[in-house]
């Protein structure tokens, strides 16, 4: 049995996270960090790292950036690994983790949906085909009103783990508004839709003459997210010092 840390357990995540583990028979939580310290669960909850008592062999981090610093430090110190799941980190805070995955596991993903690192492996292959044949380059994402970055974190993965399968020079397009001139051979397009209560979509285009393939992805709840943490948090304990991705838990590297 694997117990946990589950760092921001009174957010959304947190909660959610906590109701899926309550019928794993691999994991449990042993305790909650959060801020506001209202005793929900069945585990304790402490307002910060400093003053859990509690040992476990993972930590999963569904809370503020504002936080990571002090995280990355007790997991280093406490050699506990931990799967970072807060999106929106600075170049700064990026560094940070590096740093870390040098003295202890770190695993971060900008998308902890296991069909979402499927398909970045899927992508790989497909642009490996379609971008010497020509074929133009779009993705599109859509989210709720509420989610503040854009593009998503996603859909730079997404175009990272294309560009990174292909020879060449491929340079990102956001916003075609400001220069009226046709498409480039090495762009790939990034579109970005906010509205409603939009989970998560994502679409890659790969457009060619009188044919289109399209990959996509949709998540209809945020659970997808908390089922990809738990399993990647299985998948961490124990591990050495390394900076791991979602690629690896679903490769069981």
């Amino acid at each position: 049995m694997i117990n946990v840390i589950m760092h921001g357990c009174n957010g959304m995540m947190g909660h959610m996270i906590s109701d899926l583990m309550k019928e794993d028979v691999q994991a449990k939580i042993v305790a909650g960090i959060d801020i506001n310290d209202t005793q929900n669960y069945d585990y304790p909850v402490f307002s910060s790292l400093e003053s859990c008592t509690v040992r476990a062999d993972v930590i999963i981090d569904f809370a503020s950036v504002k936080g990571i610093e002090a995280l990355l430090d007790y997991c280093v110190k406490e050699q506990v690994p931990v799967v970072l799941c807060t999106t929106g980190l600075s170049e700064e805070q990026m560094q940070k983790v590096e740093e870390a995955s040098k003295k202890v596991a770190v695993l971060k993903s900008a998308n902890m949906s296991l069909g979402i690192n499927t398909l970045l492996n899927l992508l790989q292959k497909a642009a490996q085909v379609f971008a010497p044949a020509g074929f133009d380059m779009e993705i599109v994402e859509r989210h709720h009103s509420k989610k503040l970055d854009a593009p998503s974190g996603t859909a730079l993965a997404l175009a990272d783990s294309i560009r990174d399968a292909l020879d060449g020079d491929y340079h990102y397009v956001y916003d075609r508004t400001q220069e009226k001139k046709r498409r480039e051979k090495s762009e790939i397009g990034i579109s970005a839709v906010r509205g409603g209560t939009i989970v998560g979509e994502h679409e890659v285009i790969f457009a060619g003459t009188d044919e289109v393939i399209e990959f996509r992805h949709t998540a209809y709840s945020k659970a997808v997210f908390g089922k990809g943490a738990i399993q990647a948090a299985k998948y961490l304990a124990g591990k050495p010092a390394g900076y791991y991705n979602m690629s690896h838990v679903i490769e069981g590297e």
